[in-house]
C-alpha cells in the first residue's frame, strides 16, 4: 500500500467528499470498529527492556479496546464529563496509551511532557483545568512522580491522582528489589491517591455511559514553548479520525509491525502512529519508557527490528543519526520504510541510512497545531531529499504573504508562510486561550504556522525557515525568546539575540550573541551559567556564547538575526571542514530565494569531501 504522486492523492479526493466518507464519528466508534475487524490481532506492544529477548506485553486490539472503555468509565466514575479533563504525565508504556483513548472517550486526554519543570506543568494543569491525573508511582531513576506531586500542589483543580506502577513490567530479581528502593512521594495537595491498574481492573468493558453524540473536542496538546506557559492546542475527534485514516489509507495494512520508540505526548506518536494502528488493524511496539533515549535502545534497535518484524519505523533526524554510528548487526530485510519527522533531515544522513540498510527515509511535515499531519513524500514515488513531500488528502497548503492588502498567494517556488486547511485544523479554536487565535488564520479557514517555505513545480512542499524565528532543536521548539529574555536579566549585558546554530546531530542547538553595556566587564563562561540559572528547561541552554563589540541592528534598533545566522554556519561549517582535514572554507553565507540561507565555499577539496562533511547539516552549500 503506498501512493507513487500528486495524482495518486487527487485520485484519492475525486472518489470521495471527506464529509461523505465512512469515517467514525467518535473515538469510541473508531476503537471498537478495529476490535470487531481485527480483535484477536496484536495491538500495542510495550517492553520496558531493550533487550531483544526481554519480556513485552502485547495487548490483542479486543484487549485494547477492552482496558480502554474500563479507564474511559473509571474516569467518568471520577466526575470526568465530555467537558473535563484527564491529564496525564507518562513515560512510554501501555498505561500511556490507554489513557489517551480512556480520557478522550469520557472527556478530553491532555499529555504532558515529563521533562517539564514542575511550575510548567502546574500551569497546564491549571489552564485546561484537568480534573485527574495519571502519572507514575514512585520508580528508581525517574523524578517524575515528584515533578507530579509538586505540579499537582501547584493545581488545586485536580482531585484525582492515578499511578501507574511500572513494577509490574519487569520479572526475577529486578522486581524484587524494586519494592524495596522504590522513593517515597509526598502529596501535599489534597488529590486522591489511587493505582491504576486495581481501579481500572473494577471497571466494565462495555461503556457505562452514552457514547458522544458526534464530534467534539476530545485532546488538548501543548506546544513545544519554552516560555512561561507553552500554549494549548484543541483536537477534535474528526481530526484524530483523519491522522489515522491517512495512514490507513496511504500506508498500513493489518500485517504490518511498526516500531515506534517516540514518546506518548506527542501528536507524531499518538496520533500519526496509534490512530493509524487504530484505523488499520496494524501492530505498533513501543521500546522502552524513554523510547529511543531508553538504556540500550540504540544498541539493540536493528535486533529489535528483527524480533518484531519490523515492516515500518518512526523516527527523527537525531535518531537516525545515533543509529547509522551503530552496524546493522541483524536481519532487517523486513523494513520497508523509514518515516522522519520533527526536523530537517540532512542529506548525507539520508544517503547514509538508504547505503546501510537499503531502505529510503521518507520525510513528512505536520504540526500539534494541525493535529499533526500536512504533507509526506511519496513511499512509492520520487522523494525530494529536502522536501516535506506533497500535501496530504483534503489538505489545502497556500503559500502566502501577508501584505497591508491582505494575505497575497505565491507564484510556484516563491517563498512565503505556510498556510493551512485539512480536517485536523479546528479553524477559529487552535488554542485554548481565544486571544492565541487572534491573526493565526488566513481566510478564516487556513492556519498560519509560522514556517516559511515553497511550493515546487510538481507540487512538493519545501520548508525554507520560520517566521518566529523558532529554534528546532531535535524535533523541541525553543523560543529564542526566553533565552533573550534570561540573559537581558545580567547587569552587564545591553543587548541579546539568541538563534539555533547549526548541528550535526540535533539539526540547531540555541546559540547566544550579546553586546555589553558600555564599561562593563564578564565573560562568556559566566553569561553561560548565568543563563542556566535563569531557563527552566534544559534544552533552551545555550550550547554557545559569543560576547560582541556591536550586535547587528536594523535601522529601529531591533537585533538583525540573519547576520548572526550567517556568522554561526560560517563558524560552524569552517570548524567541521578544518577537523576533517577538508581542504575547504565557507567564504560567505547568502540568502537564496528559494533555499533559504546558503554557505559559499571556497578551496581545492573535492565536492564529495566536502559534501561529506556539511552533508551532516541541514543548511545547504555552494562554490563560491
Amino acid at each position: 500500500m503506498g501512493f507513487a504522486n500528486k495524482a495518486d492523492i487527487d485520485a484519492v479526493v475525486n472518489e470521495m467528499p471527506w464529509d461523505a466518507r465512512d469515517v467514525s464519528k467518535t473515538l469510541y466508534q473508531f476503537l471498537d470498529r478495529v476490535a470487531t475487524n481485527h480483535g484477536s490481532k496484536p495491538g500495542v506492544s510495550f517492553q520496558i527492556m531493550s533487550g531483544p529477548k526481554d519480556k513485552a506485553e502485547t495487548l490483542t486490539w479486543k484487549q485494547f479496546r477492552d482496558q480502554s472503555v474500563q479507564a474511559a468509565n473509571l474516569f467518568r466514575r471520577l466526575g470526568v464529563g465530555e467537558t473535563d479533563v484527564v491529564a496525564y504525565m507518562l513515560p512510554v508504556c501501555n498505561e500511556a496509551a490507554l489513557t489517551l483513548i480512556g480520557g478522550g472517550i469520557a472527556g478530553i486526554a491532555n499529555p504532558i511532557n515529563p521533562l517539564l519543570e514542575a511550575d510548567q506543568i502546574g500551569a497546564i494543569l491549571r489552564e485546561t483545568n484537568a480534573k485527574v491525573l495519571v502519572t507514575l508511582k514512585g520508580f528508581p531513576k525517574t523524578d517524575v512522580p515528584q515533578k507530579a506531586a509538586e505540579a499537582v500542589a501547584l493545581a488545586p483543580n485536580v482531585k484525582h491522582v492515578i499511578e501507574v506502577d511500572l513494577n509490574r513490567y519487569l520479572s526475577g530479581a529486578k522486581k524484587l528489589i524494586v519494592p524495596l528502593i522504590r522513593p517515597k512521594v509526598k502529596h501535599t495537595s489534597g488529590a486522591q491517591i489511587l493505582d491504576f491498574t486495581k481501579e481500572v481492573g473494577k471497571q466494565n468493558t462495555n461503556l457505562d455511559f452514552a457514547d458522544s453524540d458526534g464530534d467534539r473536542v476530545a485532546a488538548y496538546f501543548h506546544t513545544g514553548g519554552t516560555t512561561g506557559m507553552p500554549k494549548v492546542a484543541q483536537h477534535k475527534y474528526s481530526g484524530m479520525v483523519y491522522n489515522g485514516w491517512l495512514g490507513d489509507t496511504l500506508l498500513f495494512e493489518p500485517e504490518d509491525n511498526i516500531i515506534c520508540p517516540l514518546p506518548l505526548f506527542h501528536v507524531f506518536a499518538c496520533h500519526v502512529i496509534l490512530m493509524a494502528m487504530i484505523s488499520s488493524g496494524a501492530h505498533v511496539i513501543f521500546p522502552t519508557p524513554q523510547g529511543y533515549r531508553g538504556d540500550g535502545v540504540f544498541d539493540n534497535f536493528w535486533k529489535l527490528i528483527e524480533r518484531w518484524n519490523v515492516t515500518f519505523m518512526i523516527t527523527v533526524p537525531t535518531a537516525l543519526s545515533a543509529l547509522m554510528q551503530r552496524p546493522v548487526d541483524a536481519d532487517v530485510s523486513s523494513l520497508k520504510t523509514a518515516f522522519s519527522g520533527s526536523s530537517p533531515l540532512p542529506i548525507e544522513l539520508f544517503k547514509r541510512f538508504e547505503k546501510a540498510t537499503g531502505v529510503e527515509v521518507v520525510e513528512g511535515y505536520g504540526l500539534t497545531e494541525a493535529t499533526c499531519l500536512v504533507s509526506c513524500n511519496p513511499n512509492l514515488g520520487a522523494k525530494k531529499i529536502g522536501s516535506v513531500g506533497i500535501p496530504l488528502p483534503y489538505t489545502d497548503v497556500k503559500i502566502l504573504l501577508d501584505t497591508a492588502d491582505g494575505p497575497k498567494e505565491c507564484d510556484t517556488n516563491e517563498i512565503g508562510e505556510i498556510c493551512v486547511s485539512n480536517p485536523g485544523v479546528f479553524a477559529g479554536n487552535t488554542y485554548t486561550e481565544a486571544k492565541k487565535n487572534d491573526n493565526l488564520y488566513h481566510y478564516d479557514t487556513h492556519l498560519r504556522t509560522g514556517d516559511l517555505g515553497r511550493v515546487d513545480e510538481d507540487g512538493y512542499l519545501f520548508i525554507t525557515g520560520r517566521a518566529k524565528d523558532l529554534i528546532i532543536r531535535g524535533g523541541h521548539n525553543i523560543d529564542p525568546a526566553e533565552i533573550e529574555e534570561a540573559l537581558a536579566g545580567h547587569e552587564a549585558v545591553g543587548f541579546v539575540g539568541a538563534i539555533g546554530q547549526p548541528d550535526a546531530h540535533a539539526g540547531e542547538i540555541p546559540a547566544a550573541y550579546v553586546e555589553l553595556v558600555e564599561g562593563a566587564s564578564v565573560t562568556t563562561d559566566e553569561l553561560l551559567e548565568f543563563a542556566k540559572s535563569k531557563i527552566s528547561e534544559r534544552a533552551a541552554h545555550p550550547k554557545y556564547m559569543e560576547i560582541l563589540d556591536e550586535l547587528p541592528k536594523t535601522a529601529v534598533g531591533k537585533v538583525f538575526k540573519p547576520d548572526l545566522r550567517k556568522s554561526a554556519i560560517t563558524r560552524i561549517y569552517n570548524a567541521a571542514l578544518a577537523d576533517a582535514g577538508v581542504d575547504a572554507k565557507v567564504t560567505s553565507v547568502v540568502e537564496d530565494k528559494q533555499r533559504g540561507l546558503v554557505a559559499k565555499v571556497q578551496g581545492g577539496a573535492a565536492d564529495d569531501a566536502v559534501t561529506e562533511v556539511l552533508g551532516s547539516f541541514t543548511r545547504p552549500w555552494d562554490r563560491a
